[in-house]
């Protein structure tokens, strides 16, 4: 398969504070605190570009306060950025609380700013010219903007057969929204990306793998990320592989499950079957986790 990978997704900032005792209340915690550029959708372009991947887009909604940092940071990685100004709302902001103590689990506090308000005026049917591949980021499902974009895009894909593959992106958003509402708006993609807890939410039972097979009565390929253990492939109703993780000192689990997703895309793109591609993912997602942020090394 050849052609552009085109991400459609969240761009934002991330301020990863990083900190070994318990958060103390009322009172002051010492944190190693860093500021990165981030972002689900933007984070699974920048490890597919990273991942061989030759071509890769993104497009984004950021604010005009870090516009040009964050097109300086696409660009470096080899993503050629298509980003919206918005003239009303500042870049989406992300705060990652990371307990160095706890395996480098990692907590949220999500300002989406700008990034929720890319919507169907934002899109064209011409961004789909030489693309192989259509990714969308589950965090345009949490706005109405964002569906209404969602079904704009999935309707253009199906019209010129290009495939699209969707990750859920948060469990807690998911939970609002509601599982039934987000599988009704996925129906006809072709490769979905849960985590384990996105996968049990979505199919309502508790284990990774079953919730894997039931899925992909959904979807012909659903791929679940399990970190530590690894990923399970299914198709057709079935466990068809399940792949290991690699050891990783982990220093901050932020965008690992991006980290897999970029680089299970690109190898899929290329023409890798399943197996293969999400045993990349692993790799990737090793690397994601003994690194701080959500992002690759440059190259």
């Amino acid at each position: 398969m050849s052609g552009t990978l085109l991400v459609v997704g969240d761009v934002v900032t991330d301020i990863v504070a990083r900190h070994d005792a318990p958060l103390a209340g009322g009172t002051d915690t010492a944190a190693e605190i860093r500021t990165l550029p981030g972002g689900a959708g933007a984070n699974v372009a920048c490890w597919a570009a990273h991942s061989g991947c030759p071509d890769v887009a993104l497009l984004g909604r950021v604010g005009a306060d870090s516009a040009a940092w964050h097109e300086e940071a696409l660009t470096r990685a080899r993503v050629r950025p298509r980003l919206v100004v918005d003239p009303e709302a500042a870049t989406g902001t992300a705060i990652a609380l990371v307990d160095t103590g706890a395996g480098a689990e990692r907590t949220f506090l999500t300002d989406s700013g700008a990034s929720l308000r890319l919507s169907p005026a934002d899109w064209s049917a011409d961004l789909l010219g030489g693309v192989a591949w259509l990714h969308l980021s589950g965090y345009l499902f949490f706005s109405a903007e964002g569906r209404g974009l969602v079904a704009a895009a999935l309707a253009s894909a199906r019209a010129r057969g290009v495939p699209v593959s969707i990750d859920p992106a948060s469990a807690g958003f998911l939970r609002e929204l509601g599982p039934d509402r987000f599988l009704a708006l996925a129906r006809g993609v072709d490769i979905l990306l849960p985590s384990r807890d996105e996968a049990e939410l979505l199919s309502g039972v508790g284990d990774a793998e079953v919730a894997a097979a039931k899925l992909s009565g959904w979807f012909p390929l659903v791929v679940v990320t399990s970190g530590v253990a690894g990923a399970v492939v299914a198709q057709g109703g079935a466990v068809r592989a399940r792949v290991p993780s690699l050891p990783a000192v982990a220093r901050d689990s932020t965008g690992a499950g991006d980290a897999f997703t970029g680089a299970f895309l690109a190898a899929w793109v290329r023409g890798a079957g399943p197996r293969e591609a999400a045993t990349d993912g692993c790799h990737a997602g090793a690397l994601a986790v003994a690194r701080v942020g959500g992002r690759p090394p440059p190259r």
